[in-house]
């Protein structure tokens, strides 16, 4: 299909389903907004730039330990900090004080106060001892020069709802606001919350309001872009709660895969959204990634990220294995999420960070094409390959060319300039990923790449 009319069809059924749903017009049609309620205020657009950071998933699981937390933080100083990794987010089950693997346990005993709100194990998070949630660890990461993000799952703990804990500030209780229908398949933690019930924002105030008393910078919630038809009410309540509680945080939707009849709503109300299930190192799943960053490039922008998720690259899965992607993927891997713009939120154990995958993520000729460019798109490709362009947001004459090899052996690449309006002129072309000028191409750029490869050019006319 045209890719304008694929647009138009997708906005289409985005306002139908919407409209079916009981979303106002307003939102559902509106232009993508540049900023959430809580940065209007304020004067700036929350995550002008694609978020970069580290999180716990892909090393830990649900187990990390506010001791293993610092570790990394302090090796996250070092290391990343100084190229824009500044967001450090502790992932799922914090509040478990028994998990110990990736499956999670059924009906397991949740650390939680008097108002049905979850709270870091103590035996997991010392500092968290007394009620002072992760106040301290915070204060921690932020005294580092790094922003603090925690995990959230959708809804209300049913720990809550079996207590009947009430609603801080009303007269409600769990009871009043849960939708025991609204699950999630994957973690049985949480009932929805029933948007339509009294109590049910004032509930999520309540969370957010504490979240943004511990210094809170970042939620990843979980359970919210899958299925988003029923699960847009609670994104929408989570903003509102966000603006409320005072204190900018980022607000980040997971698992998806998101459905693209929702893309002129989510920008409204999340800076992040997950376009697929969680990856992992697995060939398959990155060449599935392609398709989907480039089906959401039209709503990229300031405040508004695709989220093609964590990069899982060296020490991975409580550390049994390193990544399964070979160089050249892991490669790939960085080129894509580069110039599609996606968040870089490594996932790996910073304690056995490597010489090799710390150089992937800090290339600064690289990261300038993720953080600091313009105009990204894919370009028509033959089959098995794919291929990008973009432009720098700093050097209005630099342009940027990612070439993909997604076959199973090497391709001859030759690239016809004038699809960038380059034509015959002498182009000067630089390899980013090597930082090494290549002399200069006229008309097209010839290139071989190797299976399950790329390769990543500046080029200045």
């Amino acid at each position: 299909m045209n890719p304008n009319r694929r647009r138009l069809l997708a906005t289409s059924l985005a306002s139908a389903a919407a409209a079916a749903a009981g979303v106002p017009s307003s939102s559902a049609n509106a232009a993508t907004p540049k900023k959430t309620a809580a940065a209007a205020a304020a004067g700036s657009v929350l995550a002008p730039t694609p978020p970069m950071g580290w999180n716990s998933w892909n090393s830990f699981g649900p187990t990390i330990t506010e001791a293993q937390a610092l570790e990394n933080a302090d090796i996250m100083v070092a290391k990343l900090l100084p190229s824009g990794y500044n967001v450090f987010t502790v992932d799922i089950q914090w509040y478990e004080p028994n998990a110990n693997s990736y499956t999670y346990r059924k009906d397991a005993e949740l650390t939680m106060d008097q108002y049905g709100r979850l709270q870091p194990a103590p035996n997991r998070f010392p500092s968290a001892a007394g009620g002072a949630g992760f106040k301290k660890l915070a204060d921690q990461i932020h005294k580092r020069g790094m922003k603090f993000g925690i995990h959230l799952m959708r809804g209300i703990p049913r720990q809550a709802v079996q207590k009947n804990t009430p609603i801080l500030g009303t007269n409600l209780h769990a009871q009043d606001i849960a939708d025991t229908k609204a699950i999630c398949e994957w973690n049985g933690d949480m009932y929805g919350v029933d948007m339509t019930k009294p109590g049910a924002q004032e509930y999520y105030n309540s969370v957010f309001k504490q979240y943004a008393e511990w210094g809170v910078d970042f939620v990843k919630m979980d359970d919210m872009s899958r299925p988003y038809e029923r699960n847009w009410p609670e994104v929408e309540a989570a903003h509102k709660a966000i603006a409320a509680s005072g204190r900018p945080i980022i607000l980040s939707l997971s698992p998806g895969e998101m459905d693209l009849r929702w893309d002129r709503h989510v920008p409204h109300y999340a800076q992040m959204w997950r376009i697929s299930d969680d990856f992992w190192d697995e060939w398959r799943l990155l060449e599935e990634q392609f398709q989907r960053l480039e089906n959401w490039n039209p709503v990229l922008g300031p405040g508004s990220w695709p989220d093609a998720d964590m990069l899982p690259l060296g020490r991975l899965a409580l550390g049994a294995r390193d990544t399964k992607f070979t160089p050249d993927e892991q490669q790939t891997l960085m080129t894509l999420w580069g110039i599609a713009r996606s968040p870089l939120i490594m996932g790996g154990d910073l304690r056995h960070l490597d010489a090799k995958t710390l150089a992937l993520l800090t290339n600064p000729e690289v990261l300038a094409v993720n953080q600091r460019s313009r105009e990204n798109r894919p370009q028509r490709a033959d089959a098995g390959t794919r291929i990008w362009s973009a432009r720098s947001a700093d050097q209005n004459d630099l342009q940027y060319l990612a070439l993909f090899n997604t076959s199973n052996a090497p391709v001859d690449f030759a690239f016809d300039l004038s699809r960038l309006n380059l034509g015959n002129r002498a182009v000067a072309v630089r390899d980013l990923w090597a930082r090494h000028d290549l002399g200069t191409a006229r008309g097209k750029i010839n290139a071989t790449v190797p299976p399950h490869g790329s390769v990543l050019y500046g080029l200045k006319a």
